[in-house]
C-alpha cells in the first residue's frame, strides 16, 4: 500500500526536526485536538517507535469556551488512541493583563507547557504551527510595521520548543488526519472574525492568492525565514560590538563612531534594556532618539539627554553614553 503523501510529509518533518534526539528522549507534544496538532502527535508517535522516544501528549484547557473540560477529556482519549505513551492535561486561568485574549491564552499555555516539560524532563516540546500559520504571522507583523523582527514569523526552535510543521501546510495536516482515520476538532475560535488572525486567514490571504496568484502564503513564510537569518547575523554582530563598546561607566561612543546605524541601534537598545527600560515600552522612537544622541545630532531643549520608559535617562558625557535613573520631580 502506498503511503499517503501528506502522512509522509508530516513524518519527514518530525524526523528531520528531531534528528538530534537521543534514544529514550522524552518528547512532549502539545495537542489541542485540531488537525495540526493531532497530525503532529501521530507523526511523532510513528517516528518515536523506531527512535525509542517516550512520547507524551499534552492538552491545555483554557476554560474560555463552554464544555472545554469535556473537550479536554476527548482530546486525552484521542491522544491515547493515537499511541502516546502517556497523556497529561492541565487547566489554566487566562488573565488578560493588558493583552488580547489570543495573546493571554498563548502566554498561559506556554507557561504550563514549560512547567510540564520540566516535570517530565522533556528534551523537546513540539508545537503544531504550520506554514499557513507562519504566513499569517508574517502578514500581521507587516501590518503592524514594528520592525524587521515582527515579520520574521515564528522561530522554528528555541530552548526545548520546536515547530516541525512550519514547512507543512494546513491542508496537508487535514489530509494526514483523514488518511489515518483521525477526526480533528474544528475550534469555533478559528472562525471568529473578532480576531485579526481569523480575518487574515479567511479574508485577506484568499484575496491575495486570488489577485496575485497561488503561492502567496508560501512566499510570505519563506520571506520571514530569509529575513530571520539576516537579522540573526546582525544581532550576532551587534552583540560583539556591544562587548567592545560597553565599559564600567557606560557606552564608549568612540567604538561606535564608524559603525553602521543598524548595528549601533541594536547596541543602544540593548544598553537601554540593561539599564532598566522595559522591552514592552521601548519603541523605535526611543531607539532613534538614542541614535541621534550618540551621533551628536540631537538638537533643541534637552538635546543632551533622552528620557526612556521605566524611569531611565540617557545622556552624553564627552565620549560616553550614560544611563541613569530619571530624577523624580518634587
Amino acid at each position: 500500500m502506498t503511503l499517503d503523501p501528506a502522512v509522509a510529509a508530516t513524518r519527514l518533518a518530525v524526523r528531520t526536526t528531531l534528528a538530534d534526539l537521543e534514544p529514550g528522549s522524552v518528547v512532549l507534544v502539545a495537542c489541542s485536538g485540531g488537525a495540526d496538532s493531532l497530525a503532529l502527535l501521530a507523526a511523532t508517535v510513528f517516528e518515536g517507535s523506531s527512535a525509542a522516544w517516550y512520547v507524551i501528549g499534552a492538552t491545555v484547557d483554557h476554560g474560555l469556551q463552554e464544555g472545554s473540560a469535556a473537550h479536554a477529556d476527548q482530546v486525552v482519549a484521542q491522544m491515547s488512541a493515537i499511541g502516546a505513551a502517556e497523556t497529561v492535561t492541565a487547566t489554566v486561568h487566562v488573565e488578560a493583563g493588558g493583552l488580547g485574549p489570543e495573546a493571554a491564552a498563548r502566554r498561559a499555555r506556554h507557561a504550563v507547557l514549560e512547567e510540564m516539560a520540566g516535570r517530565f524532563g522533556a528534551a523537546a516540546v513540539l508545537l503544531g504551527h504550520t506554514r499557513d500559520d507562519q504566513a499569517e504571522t508574517v502578514l500581521l507583523g507587516l501590518a503592524r510595521g514594528s520592525g524587521g523582527r515582527s515579520i520574521t514569523g515564528m522561530r522554528p526552535a528555541y530552548d526545548a520548543v520546536r515547530r516541525p510543521f512550519l514547512g507543512v501546510t494546513r491542508a496537508q495536516t487535514l489530509q494526514a488526519c483523514a488518511a489515518q482515520g483521525i477526526e480533528p476538532w474544528d475550534d469555533p475560535h478559528n472562525h471568529d472574525d473578532r480576531f485579526a488572525r481569523v480575518r487574515v486567514r479567511e479574508r485577506v490571504l484568499p484575496v491575495l492568492e486570488r489577485e496575485l496568484g497561488p503561492g502567496v502564503a508560501a512566499a510570505l513564510a519563506r520571506t520571514g525565514d530569509l529575513l530571520r537569518r539576516d537579522l540573526d547575523t546582525l544581532d550576532d554582530l551587534a552583540d560583539a560590538l556591544a562587548g567592545a563598546a560597553t565599559t564600567a561607566d557606560g557606552i564608549d561612543l568612540g567604538v561606535l563612531a564608524d559603525q553602521p546605524d543598524a548595528l549601533v541601534s541594536r547596541v543602544l537598545r540593548g544598553a537601554a534594556l540593561a539599564a532598566g527600560a522595559p522591552a514592552a515600552e521601548l519603541f523605535a522612537v526611543h531607539v532613534d532618539a538614542l541614535l541621534e544622541l550618540a551621533r551628536g545630532r540631537l538638537r533643541g531643549a534637552g538635546g543632551g539627554q533622552v528620557q526612556l520608559p521605566g524611569g531611565v535617562t540617557a545622556h552624553r558625557a564627552a565620549d560616553r553614553l550614560l544611563f541613569t535613573a530619571t530624577p523624580v520631580a518634587p
